[in-house]
């Protein structure tokens, strides 16, 4: 997984621009999508987390639900994503039998050291560069702070906040397995070609 797209509604007028602005990643070539909606009902999020299954599995793409190990369990969806505030990464192995790939959000050196002992199977870490959306955890890390846990941790590591295509390779020289991108690629006029012009950069 070295690429994966990490949901916003506020950037589209309504859920089903989201949901064809997904497909239209998924489409060129995108095998990973993570629902991450913050501010809505649990029936809403369950509402658009089956949206999302549906369209993932017709793309034969992986489904990761942000926080809600329930949900990612009752829409068979591949995996959790699970914040600092969110229960701890074996547990949701274990709510869910070992059949949910489990990440975790991190922005320490701490913090990843401790999602690996925990069981994760893999994390995001940053903000790497300032971005909007990541601008409540403070400064960002940057590109030295990524190496020093990609040194420390052997799972693999998706890097965020404000993942350009042309910082692309800065990451992954650092150690980095992959990107998780939200408006790099949602808020951009083609979204297609702008997933493609990621995937070749992450190859």
């Amino acid at each position: 997984m070295k690429l994966s797209l990490v949901t916003d509604r506020n950037l589209f007028p309504d859920e089903a621009s989201l949901y064809a602005a997904v497909d239209e990643s998924l489409a060129a070539g995108l095998r990973a999508v993570q629902l991450r909606e913050k501010g809505i009902t649990i029936r809403k999020l369950l509402r658009m987390a089956y949206e999302l299954r549906e369209i993932t599995l017709r793309r034969g793409a992986r489904l990761f639900i942000s926080d809600r190990a329930d949900i990612a369990i009752a829409v068979e969806a591949d995996g959790v994503h699970l914040g600092q505030n969110s229960i701890p990464a074996s547990a949701a192995k274990k709510a869910s039998e070992g059949r949910l790939a489990v990440g975790v959000s991190t922005h320490s050196l701490p913090e990843a050291v401790d999602a690996e002992r925990e069981g994760a199977d893999f994390i995001t870490f940053g903000p790497i560069y300032r971005t909007q959306s990541k601008l409540k955890y403070g400064e960002p890390l940057g590109i030295e702070a990524l190496r020093k846990v990609a040194s420390r941790v052997s799972v693999p590591i998706l890097a965020i906040g404000g993942i350009a295509p042309d910082r692309v390779k800065a990451v992954m020289e650092a150690g980095a397995s992959g990107v998780a991108l939200i408006s790099a690629i949602l808020a951009s006029q083609d979204k297609k070609q702008t997933t493609e012009r990621i995937l070749r950069c992450l190859q």
